[in-house]
């Protein structure tokens, strides 16, 4: 069980990485030129090269070179940042916003104006469309009619000139934890639509070169990009390497720059001090979870769901297989979120208490399903292959349906399964995450589940509209504290994510989103690189 020591040490450790992020930022002064060769662990293909059509963290590692947002994420404050926009004004209610848009160019030479920023956010609600990146979207004002098909546009945008704009949200709370989304970048009006997919035109540091499918994605510098002086490097090449020992070899052989690194090599490499001296490591805000599909008459009642989270083990399945590479999860929030409360307690290991709520909901030996996942070792099928003879030592019949990562998403878009288990975000802004389990986010958006409770949807609603800060934050908690009781998910881990580096590799960042997508800018690359990719 997570006891309070190792809460607290949980915290210790992720306000630590989160301090000490910029610890790669090395004070030498920056080399430009050279190359770095990238990876993308999640899967042997690219969905597409549209973030906005695809929901795969494998798209959004290439997306990031490529495009740009509203806001960023300023991985040494952990917190957002203006990206596409020099200045901000805020209205007195706290709810509208007022952008001045930067100076910047699109990959095809078009100058970005207010109607993009207008144009893209419109097409990623359009429900038509159906984009998974709506959900960044969703709190803008007339974004929730505009999905419902009674209005023809947000309300909540507004041009004031070619390069201001102004949005309108409905409740009170930083829009720039929503817009600094990787899925909802400024994307161009007058670029053809059909191209995206295939020739991306972003505003990004990195234009493409080339794409060799189900092998690498190949980058160039973009001399227009609008910070000057980046990026540094002149070439980006993101390598699709899903095997972890390939990627490993790969490593080792210093044929690739950087190895994003699973439970089994993440021991392997802390042994040996050469490997140990260049890990980047750092508490991700996503949520290892095995999700409840309600079509399944038993999980339309909390106590078999609670009886899952009684039943399984999953101290033991961190500890064991998964060597310590994350940490038991409490809830839904992460530990380093403002809304966690330190003093809750997780679900303990307590099978003969899942038997008894079992019995009681009527299913004492008569549950089964199955759990769709993916071959992945930290949230995928051996986990689920662990679970197995702990939920039938309490009557609990469960099978694998294994998918590839290219299609897992599909099938829980398409409702097409009984349970999943996956790594959600939960962070790191609480009231966005927490409306994840609100019963008016679609499916399509983030409530895979479907769960519904007007109660917590009240929780939320309250907290959205709340300007003091404290007050929000004590809503959101009773609002976290109460999905966890309902237990929509099993619970699992948090994840810590570690990525091993190449010594001549500088400027990566400790993303708390998502280790793997890094802030490609400001990486750059010394001489001492093998001559194929060092500065000329």
């Amino acid at each position: 069980m997570l006891n309070r020591l190792s809460l607290a040490a949980a915290l210790t450790l992720a306000t630590a990485l989160a301090s000490a992020t910029s610890a790669l930022a090395q004070a030498d002064t920056p080399q430009p030129g050279g190359k770095l060769v990238f990876v993308a662990p999640y899967g042997g293909s690219i969905t597409s090269l549209d973030i906005t059509a695809t929901p795969h963290a494998q798209d959004e590692i290439v997306a990031k070179a490529m495009n740009a947002s509203l806001y960023s994420w300023n991985a040494d404050t952990n917190q957002p940042e203006l990206e596409l926009a020099e200045s901000v004004e805020k209205s007195a209610d706290g709810k509208t916003y007022t952008y001045k848009l930067r100076d910047a160019t699109f990959h095809n030479g078009a100058k970005l104006t207010a109607d993009d920023v207008i144009y893209s956010y419109n097409r990623l609600g359009d429900p038509k469309r159906a984009l998974p990146g709506a959900e960044q979207i969703l709190r803008i004002a007339g974004a929730a009619e505009y999905q419902a098909g009674t209005a023809d546009s947000i309300s909540g945008l507004k041009k004031i000139d070619d390069r201001t704009v102004e949005i309108t949200m409905t409740d009170i709370n930083d829009p720039g934890w929503q817009l600094m989304s990787n899925f909802a970048p400024i994307y161009s009006k007058d670029y053809p639509e059909d191209q995206l997919a295939s020739k991306p035109n972003g505003l990004g540091p990195f234009k493409l070169a080339n794409y060799v499918p189900g092998a690498k994605v190949e980058l160039e510098k973009f001399d227009g990009y609008y910070e000057e002086g980046k990026p540094y490097l002149d070439r980006l090449d993101i390598m699709l390497m899903e095997e972890a020992a390939a990627r490993d070899v790969a490593f080792r052989n210093g044929e690739i720059d950087v190895n994003v690194l699973g439970p089994t090599q993440y021991a392997a490499y802390q042994a040996e001090p050469a490997l140990a001296e260049n890990l980047l490591e750092v508490a991700e805000v996503y949520t290892r979870n095995i999700g409840f599909n309600p079509k399944v008459e038993a999980f339309k009642d909390k106590r078999v769901r609670q009886a899952i989270n009684y039943a399984i083990d999953k101290d033991l399945i961190v500890t064991k297989l998964l060597k310590d590479k994350a940490y038991p999860a409490v809830s839904w929030l992460p530990v380093s979120s403002p809304a966690f409360d330190k003093d809750a307690k997780p679900y303990p290991f307590d099978p003969e208490k899942a038997k008894a709520l079992l019995a009681e909901a009527g299913y004492a030996d008569n549950l089964s399903f199955s759990v769709t996942a993916q071959p992945n070792e930290s949230w995928g099928i051996p986990i689920v292959e662990a679970i197995i003879p702990m939920l039938a030592r309490v009557g609990v019949t469960v099978t694998t349906d294994p998918v590839d990562g290219s299609v897992f998403s599909d099938k829980l878009l398409a409702d097409d399964f009984q349970a999943y288990i996956w790594s959600n975000s939960s962070g790191p802004d609480p009231l966005h995450y927490l409306r994840c389990f609100h019963s008016k986010t679609p499916q399509s958006a983030c409530n895979y589940v479907k769960f519904s409770n007007p109660e917590f949807d009240a929780l939320l609603d309250q907290a959205g509209a709340e300007p003091d800060h404290d007050k929000q934050t004590a809503l959101l908690k009773q609002a976290n504290n109460m999905l966890q009781d309902e237990a929509p998910v099993w619970f699992f881990n948090y994840n810590k994510a570690v990525m091993a580096y190449q010594p001549w590799v500088h400027g990566l960042r400790g993303n708390p989103q998502e280790l793997a997508i890094q802030d490609y800018e400001k990486i750059w690359i010394d001489d001492t690189a093998p001559a194929d990719r060092k500065p000329q």
